[in-house]
């Protein structure tokens, strides 16, 4: 996950973007809190941008956010996951929104720019399924085990009624069609969490590096999760990745855990954080996972997203520190997780979980 941000850094110095201002920000009238938890009414400007996946989420938790804070301007650019890692550690948003969290250069780059390790929040708001979707007429709860779901998108399979699909389908039609294999053409969070299961669960077929870029070339590629999901409904014989919310009515793909084919819903996917450990990356208010793709735990969905939230407790301008404040203050209440379910059907975070994160938020502030 190694990224070159000299050119973005360049660029953000010279706009005069500060280390964690926001040029954009205007005053705000209220306490550190926002109207939805007690505080007056914020108000402002200020902007974010990242994973594409939780785009749907985001926009609901905006809404919800801004309804309470009427005089308060939030803006989301679902560039993708890199993105937003990029533009954030760049200085260039007040918070962005990733599906993989911070490595390498990326986590040293984004305590720079937030003062220090123990100054910056990266934080879980978001657990979807990513769907395996698919285009194929006359099937319907299609069903693929770990090497079967390798193969076809390394395109070592390529026929739709190849032996090794028919073995995890017996009852189904299958057509003579060629497989037509859709993945993202940018950097993607969701890209990576694909691959890291494919590399944990299938090891002899997925032989690649694993990072945000797609590594196996002559698919059809398509930008950020509304452009593949495009892409598979114009596609007969199409198939490819994409946060469950966004599938609409395309058939998403049952995943075999252990002796059982699991449906990608929130609820299964929710359960991989229960079976996970967390990271020891450094920073008093950073709280991330390394999944346990390899799970048989019973009606577990192993494929998943965990989309983080990354701001700083220090920004130099109190009207910055305050909107970004609240609205993550916003996103992890429980009105917030409930928003984030109804538009993007993800499961919401558990009282345990949120009552981890909420010192994070707590801690956000700054500015005279």
């Amino acid at each position: 996950m190694k990224m070159k941000l000299l050119p973005v850094l360049a660029l953000a110095l010279a706009l005069g973007v500060s280390a964690c201002g926001d040029p954009e920000t205007s005053t705000s009238t209220g306490s550190n809190d926002s109207a939805s938890s007690g505080g007056e009414a914020l108000s402002g400007q200020i902007a974010g941008a990242g994973a594409s996946s939780q785009e749907a989420a985001m926009q609901a938790w905006i809404a919800g956010f801004q309804d309470q804070n009427p005089d308060a301007t939030v803006s989301y650019d679902p560039v993708g996951s890199g993105g937003g890692r990029e533009q954030f550690v760049a200085g260039g948003t007040a918070f962005g929104g990733t599906d993989s969290h911070l490595e390498e250069d990326e986590l040293t780059g984004a305590q720079k720019r937030c003062g220090g390790a123990d100054n910056l929040v990266e934080i879980p708001t978001y657990v979807s399924p990513i769907a395996m979707i698919y285009n194929l007429d006359g099937v319907d709860g299609l069903q693929l085990s770990p090497e079967t779901l390798a193969k076809i998108f390394k395109q070592e399979i390529t026929n739709w009624n190849d032996p090794a699909i028919a073995k995890d389908n017996p009852d189904a039609k299958l057509p003579d069609q060629r497989i037509t294999v859709v993945n993202r053409s940018d950097e993607s969070g969701t890209t990576e969490n694909f691959q890291q299961y494919l590399a944990a669960v299938a090891p002899s077929v997925w032989d690649f590096e694993v990072d945000g870029n797609w590594p196996v070339k002559g698919g059809e590629a398509a930008e950020g999760t509304s452009g593949v999901v495009a892409a598979v409904k114009a596609g007969k014989g199409a198939i490819g990745y994409a946060d469950a919310s966004q599938a609409g009515d395309l058939g998403k793909a049952k995943v075999k855990v252990g002796e059982k084919f699991v449906d990608p819903t929130p609820e299964a996917a929710a359960k991989i954080l229960e079976e996970s450990k967390e990271t020891d990356d450094p920073g008093k208010y950073v709280l991330t996972y390394d999944l346990n793709r390899e799970t048989d735990a019973e009606d577990t969905y192993p494929i998943v997203l965990t989309s983080y939230e990354i701001a700083c407790t220090k920004y130099d301008d109190k009207s910055q520190a305050d909107l970004v404040k609240g609205l993550l203050g916003y996103i992890v209440s429980p009105e917030g997780q409930q928003a984030a379910g109804q538009a993007a059907g993800s499961a919401p975070l558990t009282e345990s979980l949120t009552t981890k994160l909420q010192p994070a938020v707590d801690a956000i502030g700054g500015g005279a």
